[in-house]
C-alpha cells in the first residue's frame, strides 16, 4: 500500500527550503548509465514523488521534456511557482498509476520518495512506460548526517547522534529499521539483468547550522515526534542547536557547517528489444 506524507503546505515549504538536491556528479552517473543504451536526443524524464522539484529541475538540460509527479497539490504548487526551465512541468499523480503511454520514457526516477510507494505496482508501471534501454533510477539518503566544522567534528557528531536517537522511536513502522535495506529489497524485486546497487556515496553540502536543523525536522521521524508532542519537539531542536553552537564556539545558528549526506541508490536498464 502506498503511504501519504509531506502533503501539508507548511511542511511543503520546509521541504523546499531545507531538503538537499542530489549532487551533480550523481545526476551525471545516472545519465552515463542511460547513455550506455540510448544515444541521440533523450525525449522524456519522469520524476516520481518530485516534491517541490529540487531534483526535477536538474534533469532539464538533458531531456526534451521533464515531468515531475506528486500526490501533494501543496508540493506541486511550490514546485511550479519556483523558477524552472520551460521544458519542465508538474502533474498530480500517484506513483502506481503513471499518466504516460507505454514505452514513452527514457528515464523514470524517484529522489528520496520511493520508500512511500506501493513497490510492486510502481515497478510494474515504471516498466510499462520505460522504452527499451530506458533507465530506472531510485535515489535516497540516510538520516544520519554528519557535520564537519574545523577540528570539532567528533563532538558535533556525538550530539547529532543523540538527536537522531531521540526521534528514531517515531519512525514509521512501514519503513522498517532502515531505508537502505528497504531500497535494497526494491532493487532485488527489479527483474532487469543490467542493474547496479550502490550502498553509499558521500556528498558534502555547506549550509547554515539552522538549515541542518531544518533539514532534520523535515524527516518523517522528526515529524512523528512533533505530532506526538510539538512542544517537546521544539525544545529538542532548540537544545540541539544550542549544544552544537557551544561545541562549535559559534555565536549564531547562521554559522556555516559542512553536512555530509550519505546517498544510496540503484540504476537499472530495461532490456533492449531483440
Amino acid at each position: 500500500m502506498a503511504q501519504r506524507h509531506f502533503e501539508g503546505e507548511a511542511l511543503a515549504k520546509s521541504y523546499q527550503c531545507y531538503r538537499v538536491s542530489p549532487p551533480q556528479d550523481l545526476i551525471d552517473e545516472v545519465l552515463n548509465f542511460l547513455r550506455k543504451t540510448i544515444q541521440g536526443d533523450l525525449d522524456l524524464a519522469v520524476d516520481v514523488g518530485c516534491g517541490s522539484g529540487q531534483g526535477t529541475k536538474l534533469l532539464a538540460p538533458h531531456f526534451l521534456k521533464v515531468v515531475g509527479l506528486d500526490i501533494s497539490p501543496a508540493q506541486l504548487k511550490i514546485a511550479d511557482a519556483d523558477a524552472h526551465a520551460p521544458n519542465v512541468s508538474y502533474r498530480e499523480s500517484p506513483a502506481e498509476d503513471l499518466p504516460f503511454e507505454d514505452e514513452s520514457a527514457d528515464l523514470v526516477t524517484s529522489m528520496t520518495a520511493a520508500h512511500w510507494f506501493d513497490h510492486p505496482r510502481f515497478l510494474k508501471e515504471a516498466d510499462r512506460i520505460l522504452r527499451p534501454g530506458g533507465c530506472l533510477a531510485l535515489l535516497s539518503y540516510t538520516l544520519d548526517f554528519e557535520l564537519e566544522y574545523e577540528d570539532r567534528s567528533p563532538k558535533l557528531n556525538e550530539i547529532c547522534q543523540e538527536f537522531y536517537a531521540t526521534v528514531l522511536p517515531f519512525r514509521k513502522a512501514y519503513l522498517g529499521s532502515s531505508s537502505l535495506k528497504l531500497y535494497k529489497k526494491i532493487y532485488d524485486m527489479v527483474s532487469y539483468k543490467d542493474k547496479e546497487w550502490h550502498a553509499c556515496r558521500r556528498s558534502r553540502v555547506r549550509m547554515p547550522l539552522s538549515s541542518y536543523i531544518g533539514l532534520v525536522e523535515t524527516f518523517a521521524t522528526y515529524q512523528g515526534f512533533y505530532e506526538n508532542d510539538p512542544d517537546e519537539a521544539r525544545r529538542l531542536s532548540k537544545t540541539i542547536t544550542e549544544r552544537l553552537m557551544e561545541a562549535m564556539g559559534a555565536s549564531t545558528p547562521d554559522t556555516e557547517v559542512v553536512v555530509v549526506v550519505k546517498y544510496f541508490y540503484f540504476l537499472a536498464s530495461k532490456p533492449q528489444e531483440s
